[in-house]
């Protein structure tokens, strides 16, 4: 591991802290009764060796000089960062994905190469039709083609175009009309389960260099997923999500659910946590520092937050901290589960 417990042990946080698949006819996977894709045409890797390509183990060990969060002071404080710089793609190609979740369409763009290495080139977070009482067959036909025709104006081909629904718009009645559309226009569905959803963003989200020393947090507004590897396959865990105060779900007993379920992280793998999702972002928004692709997070006490949504987050945000101890929680502005999507795909 690049960055020694004694290393970690000298940051406290007291200090500032700063920061569906669409494939078009015949390139899918069939949703499957237990969740699982169908491998009968492109292969979903479902599970990653915990073990890094050629090119990143050559490389691996020239970057731990980089696996490290350093302080630097500013007009504004004392601002923590996250030195690491993913490698670029190699002759890699543009894949794009559409992305159905628990607040509406998200559309991403990446160019990836042989080796897995990617690069976000675009990404477009849409309007929130099919949630809202807006959305109408139309509605939905009209969003859908929209983000697919950006993406082959971007350069993408139709046959890396992808579409996926997020388990957690499958929890939303509306997502039925949504699947309704879509195989209406010749679309082949795909579904993914919380724990398929917690590997891929496990995928996207977790530099190779960090598999044996980190864990990662998807925190979306249906459910929260933690997932990290074990041996040679992924672990990933569902919890509640930053709207679980619609379900009249109790602070407390959220608190106590998400902290068991972080509990069974294994010591080894909590140096570092890398946390993707909505109220990470908007938490790691009000500190970013430029372009970073990485933000270090603040402590869930120098965070305030009005909103029910906002208060929820912080709450599940408390519960894994408490529960792992971790004290580096490291936003990454391109990664989500529907790249990760891309990534376990054979190509």
């Amino acid at each position: 591991m690049a960055t020694s417990s004694s290393s970690w042990s000298r940051l406290r946080w007291p200090i500032k802290a700063i920061i569906i698949a669409l494939p078009l006819l015949g390139l899918a996977y069939l949703a499957t009764e237990n969740g699982l894709f169908d491998r009968k045409t492109e292969s979903f890797q479902d599970e990653t060796v915990a073990t890094e390509t050629p090119a990143q183990k050559e490389s691996s060990t020239e970057k731990e000089k980089d696996k490290e969060t350093t302080t630097k002071s500013t007009s504004t404080g004392e601002l923590r960062t996250f030195n690491f710089q993913p490698e670029k793609p190699v002759d890699g190609e543009l894949k794009g994905i559409v992305e159905v979740g628990a607040t509406g369409f998200n559309s991403f763009v990446i160019n990836m190469d042989k080796e897995k290495r990617w690069e976000i080139k675009s990404k477009d977070f849409g309007q929130s039709l099919a949630y809202e009482g807006l959305a109408t067959t139309d509605d939905i036909r009209v969003g859908l083609k929209k983000y697919i025709s950006a993406m082959f104006d971007k350069g993408v081909k139709s046959k890396n175009v992808h579409f996926i629904i997020s388990s957690g718009a499958q929890k939303e009645p509306k997502t039925i009309t949504i699947s309704s559309e879509l195989k209406k226009m010749g679309f082949i569905v795909n579904l993914v389960t919380p724990e398929q959803e917690g590997k891929l963003a496990l995928k996207s989200a977790l530099p190779p260099a960090y598999n044996e020393s980190a864990f990662v947090v998807d925190m979306g507004s249906g459910n929260t997923k933690i997932a990290w590897f074990t041996n040679n396959s992924i672990t990933a865990l569902e919890t509640p999500g930053s709207k679980y105060y619609e379900k009249d779900a109790k602070d407390d007993e959220v608190y106590n659910t998400v902290k068991t379920k972080a509990g069974q992280i294994p010591q080894g793998k909590r140096e570092v946590c890398f946390i993707i999702g909505g109220i990470p972002f908007e938490l790691a928004n009000q500190h970013r520092q430029g372009e970073e692709r990485y933000t270090v997070l603040k402590a869930p006490a120098e965070y305030k937050g009005d909103k029910p949504k906002m208060k929820s987050g912080l709450n599940i945000y408390k519960a894994l901290v408490d529960a792992t101890g971790c004290d580096t929680f490291v936003f990454d502005w391109d990664a989500n589960f529907s790249i990760g999507f891309l990534l376990a795909l054979n190509n």
